[in-house]
């Protein structure tokens, strides 16, 4: 667009001071016209970039999900291929199932099992209950004898093998009735642990069998999203681990979102909801509309690393890195191109509301630049 500029600026001096020599062509005239054609050059460029900034870095990004099951186990179907889009919820591993369901039965057993044992806990309380009290009519027993002998024997009317003989009896009937008041205690408090509304033991194996269900629905992996499973070398017959360092295949998803960088002094007048337009090589000769989302202000350079370090800032003598670019979140509007190639990098121009008849300038020159992506520029 330069170019059209000073050659459409050429011709009309050409005719005004060659051709119709309407003003004298001397040394202050060619003077004149290049110092009016470098100022007025400058100044087109100087505002073209505020008003309408460009960038030649735009990147079409796209999320990409690391699949990895929940389950380890042995790969038994992978019913999808690679590089084919696939909707969400749609299968595309599935792993051997039969070791997950054997243990749901197993826990299904058992939690049969640990609810009869909950409901034989009152009968056994009972018993305990009966035992311990006929423990301590025995002790009673036993300890009233004890006492009648030692009488009789201290007045002369019994026998010293009857004392002994009863005392054995109530050291044995007491340990007999601890025993009881143990067992009978052991049981109640087994009743007494309650755990949402159930006896613990009837819970723990309730919450185990739910977690041997849910390991075996997460023998089918299901797509996280629509998109396309890429880098797909998982087969029937190989080993699934559930390791995040290990995943089965990369899942890309379609939504996308387009960024383009800049640098700082060019935003100084970008609002979202600007206009944008971008070209891309993989769609030449195409102008993609679009519209600012939103800037983020925000880069690595401005962040210090949490540490016990206190920030060592750099000397004189140390050479600054250079600023970053902030990147600029682009909304795709064209319902021409609602998707763009994962990865794709090209060119784009935000126009901003101020000075609006100098945005041709910057229209015209990304045109001329889609235009050019026809071009492949290699010998081989």
């Amino acid at each position: 667009m330069e170019i059209l500029i000073l050659a459409l600026y050429s011709l009309l001096v050409w005719l005004v001071f060659i051709k119709f020599k309407l003003l004298p062509w001397n040394i202050y005239s060619q003077v004149a016209v290049v110092v009016v054609a470098l100022a007025g050059m400058a100044a087109t460029i100087l505002l073209l970039n505020v008003v309408a900034p460009s960038s030649s870095d735009v990147r079409v990004l796209n999320y990409a999900v690391e699949v990895v099951p929940r389950v380890t186990g042995r790969v038994t179907e992978v019913p999808i291929e690679g590089n084919r889009l696939y909707r969400k919820g749609t299968p595309i591993l599935k792993i051997d199932p039969e070791p997950f369901a054997l243990k749901v039965k197993e826990l299904e057993a058992s939690l049969v099992a640990a609810e009869a044992s909950a409901a034989q806990l009152d009968q056994d309380l009972r018993a305990a209950r009966d035992k311990t009290r006929s423990a301590l009519a025995q002790l009673d027993l036993a300890r009233t004898r004890l006492k009648q002998s030692r009488q009789l024997s201290s007045a002369g009317a019994g026998a010293r093998y009857d004392v002994e003989s009863y005392d054995a009896d109530v050291r044995r009937l007491d340990a007999e009735h601890h025993a009881a008041m143990a067992a009978e205690a052991k049981v109640r408090t087994e009743l007494d642990s309650i755990v949402g509304g159930e006896q613990s033991s009837v819970a723990v194996t309730r919450a185990r069998l739910e977690q041997a269900k849910w390991e075996l629905s997460q023998t089918v992996v299901y797509a996280p999203a629509d998109g396309y499973a890429i880098n797909l070398q998982v087969r029937a017959g190989s080993y699934a681990a559930a390791l995040p360092l290990r995943p089965v295949m990369t899942f890309v998803e379609v939504e996308q979102q387009v960024v383009a960088f800049y640098n700082q002094n060019e935003l100084t007048r970008v609002q979202a909801g600007d206009e944008v337009e971008i070209a891309l090589p993989t769609l030449p000769g195409k102008i993609i509309k679009g519209e600012v989302d939103s800037i983020v202000w925000a880069t690595g350079q401005g962040q210090f690393q949490a540490s016990g370090v206190l920030p060592n800032l750099p000397a004189q003598t140390e050479q600054a890195s250079p600023p970053q670019k902030y990147a600029v979140k682009v909304r795709i509007t064209d319902p021409d191109h609602n998707f763009l190639a994962m990865g794709a990098r090209g060119t784009g121009a935000i126009y901003t509301p101020h000075a609006k008849p100098i945005h041709l300038i910057r229209k015209v020159i990304l045109r001329v630049n889609s235009v050019t992506n026809y071009l492949i520029l290699k010998l081989h």
